[in-house]
């Protein structure tokens, strides 16, 4: 009995440390999933921000397009109003679906800086339905629409934790410049 008394200290020093390492894998465990998922969500809500994204950036190149049809913009392809809406329906539905999914997974600053920007798409639809002719009253709205958007990208970039991005706001070239004769 004494042999066991003996070696009663090491075999408790063997159970605790067994325990010690099984709370340490499990901890460790438990911390990556958490990381993975974390992972997962981010990726995502960065897939749904840019579909969100995508499908409110064809409505606003449809409207680019009618409004140079009006007059109203200099954009190289113009498209009439009879034949733009069926399309500005097509994309107003596809949307849809992506802003369903940004209210479900977009953290709230996202949304709301979503809608402010798809506001102002819509108030640019409805100027392009009126049939209205006003190049600066279009120049307003644009601004409005890039502010939208920008505001959108930097609520993204803060929610997903990316560094800044590029504001997109270059002067364009002419619609349709002159090439010299050779």
């Amino acid at each position: 009995m004494s042999a066991f008394l003996q070696q009663l200290p090491a075999l408790i020093g063997v159970v605790i440390g067994a325990c010690a390492s099984y709370l340490v894998v499990v901890r460790g465990d438990r911390m990556r999933f958490r990381r993975e998922q974390a992972a997962r969500w981010e990726e995502r809500r960065l897939t749904v921000y840019s579909d969100y994204a995508r499908s409110v950036k064809q409505s606003v190149t449809l409207a680019y397009r009618v409004a140079a049809e009006l007059g109203n913009d200099p954009h190289p392809h113009p498209l009439s109003l009879e034949e733009a809406t069926p399309l500005l329906a097509e994309v107003t539905v596809a949307r849809d679906p992506s802003g369903e999914a940004l209210l479900m997974l977009g953290a709230p600053a996202v949304v709301e800086k979503a809608r402010e920007w798809v506001v102002t798409v819509m108030a640019m639809e409805e100027f392009l339905r009126d049939g209205t002719q006003d190049p600066r009253a279009w120049q307003a709205l644009l601004e409005r629409q890039r502010a939208g958007r920008d505001g959108y990208y930097r609520a993204v970039r803060d929610d997903l934790g990316l560094p800044p991005g590029h504001a997109a706001r270059r002067p364009l070239p002419a619609a349709n410049p002159v090439s010299p004769q050779r």
